[in-house]
């Protein structure tokens, strides 16, 4: 297998390379003519080992075998739950499980109390005030014998072949 000095790099790590040499100008590590100078060549190197001596007296990221200067980043470890945490959330989960359950009850008291009120609506506004579709075929047969509700209501007399237990 060649070694990695003499692998040709892509146009990608010759940018990577010029980025990292512009982050430690920035920093102060190098003046503005080394600036320059290590640009020029970074841009016109065509192999890893030609990239790597632009940046070898550099600190930060080294590149990695395939010329990725990714590296892993290390994983925190989480911090064991202190005891006064632990009591807080043993609190905490019966208060908001109580506040969802009086949420249910209040919502469904308001269900109620409007059913209720509709029912009675109903009962006193009778058909008249909520027209049912059973109610309006009712009513259209009535017509169609020749009798409307109110001729009923005040006890006129029956039209011919009508039958009121229909």
């Amino acid at each position: 297998m060649a070694q990695r000095s003499r692998l040709r790099a892509s146009d990608d790590d010759r940018e990577r390379i010029a980025d990292r040499l512009r982050n430690a100008a920035a920093e102060g590590r190098l003046l503005s003519e080394e600036l320059e100078q290590r640009l020029a060549t970074a841009l016109r190197a065509r192999t890893y080992g030609e990239l790597d001596s632009v940046v070898a007296d550099l600190p930060g990221d080294k590149p990695s075998r395939r010329g990725r200067s990714r590296e892993p980043v290390p994983r925190r470890r989480l911090a064991a739950p202190s005891p006064l945490m632990l009591a807080g959330l043993l609190l905490a989960i019966p208060l908001i499980i109580a506040a969802a359950i009086a949420l249910v009850v209040v919502v469904m008291t308001f269900l109620v109390v409007w059913a209720v009120l509709a029912a009675v609506a109903w009962r006193v506004l009778g058909l008249r005030g909520f027209p049912t579709p059973w109610a309006l075929a009712r009513r259209r047969e009535l017509r169609a014998r020749g009798r409307s509700r109110r001729s009923i209501i005040r006890g006129a007399p029956p039209a011919r072949g009508f039958a009121p237990w229909l």
